[in-house]
C-alpha cells in the first residue's frame, strides 16, 4: 500500500506544486487504485507515474472547491480513451452537488464515456459508512471549512495470520490441499492419524492500516476523530505558525494546527499537504521544523511524492 501526491499546493496551481490530488494505491491489496480530489492538472501528473488510469476504480472528493474537482471531466474523458485496455466502470462519492458538476461538464461538452460513473453522494452532517468491501471500510465526516466538506477513514480489514510452511512440513504435512485447509484455519487429520491443530501453525491476525485524508479545514474534532490511531494523516498545512487568525479566517489550518491533531490522534506519521504557493523551498523547511516540535514524525510532501505504508 503507498499514497502517491500528484498535487500538493492549495487554491492555485504553481511551477512546484499542482493542485490537490493523491492516489491511495492498493494494487497489491485488491489491484486497484484510489483518487482523492481531482484537482485541475490531476491527468497531466498521472503521466509522470506508472498509475494506469483504468486501474482507477473509486475517486473519493471531500468538496467542490475548483482545486479540488476542476480535474475530474479531463480525467474522466482520458480515461476513457485507454482503446487498446479494458473499459472499466468507476464510482465517484463525494458531498452532494458532484454528480451535477460531472455531468453538466460532460455534457456540455459532449464527451460520452464507454464505461459507467456510479455516483456516491452523501449530505456532509455527521460520521456515516461510504463504502465497505471484503478488504476495506471507508467512513467520512464532517469537517469545518468555508463550505461542506468532508475528510475520510481509510480503515483495511484485519489480515489473515501468516502460515508457517517450514513447521508444517517438519511435522510430516504434504504440501497441497492440506496445506490451504490449514491456512483458512481447519484442523486437518492426517493418514497417520495425528491431528494437526491450525492454531499451532497459523500466527495471529494482523491489523490492517489506517489511512486519514483530510479536506479543507480548520482544526476541530472531527479531525482528531478521523485520525485517532491512524498510521498516517494527510493534514492540510495552508499556513504557518503564526498565522492562525488568518487561517481561521479562510478555513483552513496551519502546520501547528496539524500538528497538534496528529498528537492528540496518536498517530504514527503525519504529512503535511495542501501547501500554500507564497511558501518557497526554505519556508517549507521551517514549516517542518516548527510542527516537529509539537508531533516529531512529521513530513511535508511534494508532488509525485510516494510513502510506503
Amino acid at each position: 500500500m503507498q499514497i502517491q501526491f500528484l498535487g500538493t499546493g492549495a487554491g492555485q496551481p504553481s511551477k512546484a506544486r499542482n493542485v490537490s490530488s493523491l492516489a491511495l494505491k492498493l494494487l497489491d491489496e485488491i489491484n486497484e487504485v484510489w483518487l482523492f480530489d481531482c484537482g485541475e492538472g490531476t491527468q497531466n501528473r498521472i503521466l509522470e507515474t506508472t498509475i494506469r488510469p483504468r486501474k482507477v476504480s473509486k475517486i473519493f472528493i471531500t468538496h467542490l472547491h475548483g482545486d479540488h474537482i476542476f480535474g475530474l471531466p479531463g480525467f474522466l474523458s482520458s480515461r476513457s480513451f485507454q482503446s487498446s485496455e479494458e473499459q472499466t466502470d468507476i464510482e465517484l462519492y463525494g458531498p452532494v452537488g458532484i454528480k451535477a458538476f460531472v455531468l453538466a461538464s460532460l455534457k456540455v461538452s459532449g464527451s460520452r464515456l464507454p464505461y459507467r460513473i456510479y455516483f456516491h453522494e452523501f449530505e456532509v452532517d455527521k460520521v456515516s459508512k461510504v463504502l465497505e468491501t471484503d478488504k476495506f471500510t471507508v467512513y467520512a465526516d464532517k469537517l469545518d471549512h468555508t463550505i461542506p466538506c468532508v475528510g475520510y477513514r481509510v480503515m483495511q480489514k484485519d489480515l489473515e495470520g501468516t502460515l508457517d510452511a517450514d513447521a508444517l512440513r517438519a511435522a510430516g504435512v504434504p504440501f497441497g490441499p492440506l496445506f490451504g485447509k490449514i491456512k483458512s484455519g481447519q484442523d486437518v487429520v492426517l493418514e497417520d492419524g495425528r491431528t494437526i491443530f491450525a492454531s499451532d501453525y497459523l500466527s495471529p491476525p494482523r491489523p490492517g492500516k489506517v489511512v486519514t485524508i483530510l479536506g479543507d479545514t480548520r482544526k476541530c474534532h472531527a479531525s482528531v476523530r478521523l485520525a485517532v490511531n491512524a498510521d498516517v494523516l494527510v493534514h492540510e498545512s495552508t499556513y504557518g505558525k503564526g498565522d492562525e487568525r488568518i487561517a481561521r479566517k479562510h478555513g483552513h489550518s496551519t502546520n501547528m494546527e496539524a500538528a497538534e491533531v496528529a498528537r492528540e490522534a496518536g498517530v504514527r506519521q503525519l504529512l503535511l499537504n495542501h501547501i500554500s504557493p507564497r511558501f518557497l523551498s526554505k519556508d517549507v523547511s521551517q514549516l517542518r521544523r516548527d510542527a516537529s516540535k509539537i508531533f516529531e514524525r512529521v513530513h511535508v510532501v511534494k508532488d509525485l511524492e510516494e510513502i510506503e505504508l
